[in-house]
């Protein structure tokens, strides 16, 4: 079985959405506090060295970290979790999840502890890190059409990026107000009743 370890809130919900979408077993390792020294730091660091969540634990001892890496795993095994191969909504679907990785990941790097990368200047980094991040999904709410989901009528591996992510920074208020296509569909994926304990448990409900 899959080992998941992670921390609520954290990006690792992201990865926990999928498991569960894709119906595949796994166990939840709760390494909360990972970020300061101690057991649960020491723990991940034997897997990861990057000290970092999500990272999984795979059957044959192996790691994979990055969720969009996971998330090309998971499809390999469960293809209908994305458009069609071959198709240009398949293209899309591989822009946009590189996308979240390669452009909206790195404000929460920047942003979530600016003293570490400019210590004379972090409210100027949090406050363009967040605006960014702001412009960020409203060119993304462009790029969608009326849901249910990101892709239309069938979910995607990608609809669970912002099924968790919407509780992150700018908050739901801001995403209602400004983009309300991807709050929709967040709210879409949220509502699916086998993702209510894993929600609650990283405290999105």
């Amino acid at each position: 079985m899959y080992k998941l370890y992670g921390a609520p809130g954290c990006g690792s919900a992201i990865v926990e959405i999928m498991f569960i979408l894709t119906g595949e077993a796994y166990k939840w390792e709760n390494v909360e506090g990972f970020e300061d020294p101690g057991p649960q730091r020491d723990a991940l660091l034997t897997l990861n060295p990057l000290g970092q969540v999500p990272t999984l634990k795979l059957d044959d001892g192996s790691v994979m970290t990055e969720s969009a890496a996971i998330a090309l795993m998971l499809l390999d095994k469960h293809p209908h979790m994305a458009p069609p191969a071959g198709t240009p909504e398949r293209q899309r679907f591989y822009r946009l999840l590189v996308w979240f990785v390669a452009n909206v990941y790195p404000t929460f790097t920047y942003g979530d502890n600016p003293p570490r990368w400019t210590p004379g200047g972090a409210d100027e980094l949090l406050a363009s890190t967040n605006h960014y991040r702001e412009q960020l999904y409203l060119w993304l709410e462009s790029q969608v059409g009326g849901g249910p989901y990101i892709f239309g009528e069938a979910i995607t591996l990608l609809d669970a990026y912002f099924a968790a992510m919407i509780s992150w920074r700018p908050r739901q208020e801001w995403f209602a107000q400004h983009t309300p296509k991807l709050f929709a569909i967040a709210q879409q994926v949220r509502q699916r009743k086998e993702l209510q304990e894993a929600l609650s448990r990283n405290e999105m409900l």
